[in-house]
């Protein structure tokens, strides 16, 4: 699944990647990054892939949708939002996000998806999350999903931090 959904998003023509944090954190060369240069799926190389295809045509409000969740989605091997993926999983889940909002799924319903991608691609970092919830009065499944995905407790410091307190 993540191997899929990084192909999407790396090969997505996206104005997220095309003027986003790839372009500014790589000096203009998006292909430093784990989510580029770590690409060894396909036959072609990365930067001929990279953005180049319109696999999902999405209107300017559908890419500011996309750019709005984006932003706010980490994941655990990282400290960045998946705004900028810079990794296989950011990667990923910035072509999943793409699809569903193609597709015209809730803005709710993404945040819930990714957090179950995330859950499954990170197990033991959301067991450790939901065992901290639970310490804090919370069960699983009334977390909310947007506040499960955010910095503070899905990027590697945030998931570093619940180990701790876990």
């Amino acid at each position: 699944m993540v191997n899929t959904l990084w192909a999407i998003g790396l090969v997505n023509k996206s104005k997220l990647l095309d003027e986003g944090a790839m372009k500014t954190y790589g000096k203009g060369d998006p292909m430093g990054f784990a989510s580029t240069g770590g690409w060894n799926l396909g036959s072609k190389e990365t930067s001929e892939l990279y953005s180049s295809q319109d696999l999902i045509k999405l209107t300017p409000q559908q890419e500011e949708l996309v750019k709005k969740i984006a932003e706010n989605v980490y994941r655990p091997c990282c400290n960045n939002p998946t705004s900028f993926p810079d990794c296989n999983h950011g990667m990923a889940a910035l072509g999943y996000i793409e699809l569903a909002v193609k597709q015209g799924v809730s803005e709710k319903q993404i945040y819930k998806d990714l957090l179950a991608l995330n859950s499954f691609w990170f197990p033991q970092n959301y067991i450790e999350l939901a065992s901290y919830m639970k310490m804090k009065g919370t069960e699983w499944k009334k977390v909310d999903p947007q506040i499960a995905l955010s910095s503070q407790f899905s990027s590697a410091q945030g998931s570093q931090q619940v180990r701790q307190s876990v």
